[in-house]
């Protein structure tokens, strides 16, 4: 018999919580990277549109096209993307914290359930 028919079925759903919390945790760390990596990029970007003159031409990437606006205009657009991936970025900090301290609890009632099952 395998060792995990051995175990008891709450020991069992147990680690199938764990792992299925642990996944989830990948998924929000992902997603929170990406952000953090478009949160660079729109920085960059406003960046160097500070550094234009207010009259000079900006285009704007749409699909496979580059739209001629205003630098106004693209700065807004800028900052409402940034304070969007922020708060994304706030969120997605919260969920991780508590996944995390899910995963640490679950991790220590797995390892009270396991000590009688070791062998002394």
């Amino acid at each position: 018999m395998s060792e995990e028919a051995k175990l008891p079925p709450a020991v069992q759903e147990r680690l199938l919580r764990l792992q299925q919390l642990q996944e989830t945790l990948q998924t929000v760390l992902a997603q929170k990277q990406q952000l953090d990596l478009e949160l660079l990029e729109i920085d960059r970007a406003l960046s160097e549109l500070e550094k234009t003159p207010e009259d000079a031409v900006i285009y704007k990437s749409i699909g496979s096209l580059l739209i001629r606006t205003e630098k106004v205009k693209v700065a807004s657009e800028l900052n409402e993307r940034k304070e969007l991936a922020s708060m994304r970025v706030s969120v997605l900090t919260k969920q991780e914290e508590r996944l995390r301290s899910q995963i640490k609890e679950l991790q220590e009632k797995l390892q009270k359930d396991l000590r009688p099952l070791s062998p002394a």
